[in-house]
């Protein structure tokens, strides 16, 4: 009796085991720092599909537990939270800027624990150089390629274009730089002139006067929200005229509330679609929202955890969710369809871009409007630059 009583008791705990594991992430957020206005929706966005994901049966049965902790944008306190992740037992992590996704590369390699940034630097894409990162979205560089391409393309005077370049001076904002260059020169774009603008600016007149100058057609910035629309304000207040480029960062719907009329006429990048577009994915964004607008973010938030469980649903049909078994899953993905929120997804074993494909946007009228995908050809010289 006693023998049958213990091994009643034994399959018990292991029923209540089982029915309460969980697999582990990490989400490393910025909430209260310099980026926190994007940071925020993103963050919300991941957390949408998880807790979506979870109320639909998880990972074969199995939930995923988020455990977010918010670093401020301090890349100190990011490796603090990486140790509390890895303490913790994760399987994977969603991370964020680009100081800390660069500090924590090495670790994550060690450790074995895939990584899906919102830092989009093209290195971060080379397996060989960081073969745990992966992202939802393409890098800086292929981003501002396929602007640059774009503005080229509808560009109608003979003369060449003038381009300048506008953008915060820390890794995020540099790491495109050298790219877009090489490859607005090999377009035929006359590059005039670059400035830094910090992100928690409230003044660029200075560097703007040295841009007015030099007279550039198109300017890049490569900043956030608030700190371009600082930019586009004083820009119109000195009478300049040209277009601004902005990157993925640099255009949300906050660029209106921020940058008033200054706003209208520029251009943004994506990786996602704007909320409310027509895609088959909206439905649910919109049912979790209760058709609460959205910024760009919380949607590649969103689309950013659905791949990364796509991921862990892959490893668990092959046997045991582990941070190597995800990053080989993930490994095989081809051309999956996060139902029209970006576009399709691909990770090679030697190449983690998922795609070269970048949505323009047009700020219009006070709104975000979808005016293309501009696709690139995934050039093996591209990798990583």
């Amino acid at each position: 009796m006693k023998k049958l009583l213990a091994l009643t008791i034994l399959a018990l705990i292991a029923s209540i085991s089982t029915a309460s594991a969980a697999y582990k992430v990490g989400l490393l957020s910025d909430l209260t720092g310099p980026t926190s206005s994007v940071g925020g929706p993103y963050a919300d966005g991941i957390k949408a599909y998880v807790g979506w994901l979870n109320d639909s049966g998880g990972i074969d049965g199995e939930p995923v537990e988020l455990i977010q902790v918010d670093y401020a944008y301090n890349v100190q306190q990011a490796l603090a939270a990486y140790k509390r992740f890895t303490s913790s037992g994760i399987v994977a992590m969603q991370g964020w800027g680009t100081g800390d996704t660069e500090a924590l590369v090495k670790f994550v390699a060690k450790d074995k624990i895939p990584v899906f940034s919102a830092s989009y630097s093209a290195h971060l894409m080379d397996p060989a150089k960081a073969p745990y990162n992966f992202t939802a979205a393409p890098d800086y560089s292929t981003q501002g390629r396929a602007g640059l391409k774009y503005l080229r393309e509808t560009w109608k005077e003979e003369r060449a274009p003038k381009l300048a370049f506008v953008f915060p001076d820390n890794p995020y904002g540099s790491v495109p730089i050298p790219a877009m260059k090489e490859y607005a020169a090999e377009l035929g774009f006359e590059i005039v002139g670059q400035e830094n603008v910090d992100l928690k600016a409230i003044d660029a007149t200075p560097q703007l006067l040295s841009l007015k100058k030099v007279g550039p057609d198109f300017v890049w910035t490569g900043g956030t929200t608030p700190s371009t629309a600082v930019i586009m304000k004083d820009a119109q207040k000195l009478g300049m005229t040209c277009t601004f480029l902005t990157n993925i960062w640099s255009s949300d719907e906050n660029i209106f509330k921020l940058g008033g009329e200054a706003a209208n006429g520029h251009f943004g990048l994506q990786g996602g679609v704007i909320y409310g577009q027509d895609v088959p994915g909206m439905a649910l964004i919109r049912e979790l929202t209760k058709d609460e607008p959205q910024m760009t973010h919380y949607v590649r938030g969103f689309v950013s955890a659905m791949v990364m469980c796509e991921g862990m649903k892959m490893a668990k049909a092959k046997g045991e969710v582990t941070g190597e078994s995800i990053k080989d899953a993930l490994e095989t993905m081809r051309d999956f369809d996060p139902e029209g929120l970006a576009p399709a997804i691909s990770y090679f074993a030697d190449d983690h871009r998922p795609n070269l494909s970048v949505n323009i946007t047009a700020f219009k009228d006070g709104k975000l409007e979808f005016v293309k995908t501009e696709t690139l050809e995934r050039k093996k010289e591209w990798l990583g630059h």
